[in-house]
C-alpha cells in the first residue's frame, strides 16, 4: 500500500492530500529512507512522522484498504511520540 494512502487509512493524517503534502515534503521517512507518497509500506516496516511540533514512529501491524474509525488504531503499534522543542 502506498504510504500516503496508509497514513490516510490509519487516521494518522486526517486527508490523503495533506499526506502526500508531508510526504513530498520530506518529513515522512519508512525504515529511516526518506519516503515519497508513492513509497509503498509493508508489514514490520516503521514509519516516522515529524510534524511542527512532534515526531511520531509507528511500527505497521496490518494493511487493510479501508477501517472504520475505532479500528484504525488497530492498523500500528507507536513506538514512539515525543514533543519537538523549540
Amino acid at each position: 500500500m502506498r504510504v500516503d494512502k496508509f497514513l490516510k487509512v490509519s487516521r494518522l493524517i486526517k486527508r490523503r492530500t495533506l499526506a502526500k503534502e508531508v510526504c513530498d515534503g520530506g518529513r515522512v521517512s519508512i525504515n529511516d529512507r526518506l519516503a515519497k507518497a508513492g513509497s509503498e509500506v509493508a508489514i514490520g516496516d516503521r514509519v516516522r512522522l515529524q510534524f511542527p511540533r512532534r515526531l511520531v514512529e509507528v511500527e505497521v501491524v496490518l494493511i487493510k484498504e479501508s477501517v472504520r474509525a475505532e479500528e484504525a488504531k488497530d492498523l500500528y503499534r507507536v513506538v514512539r511520540d515525543e514533543p519537538l522543542e523549540g
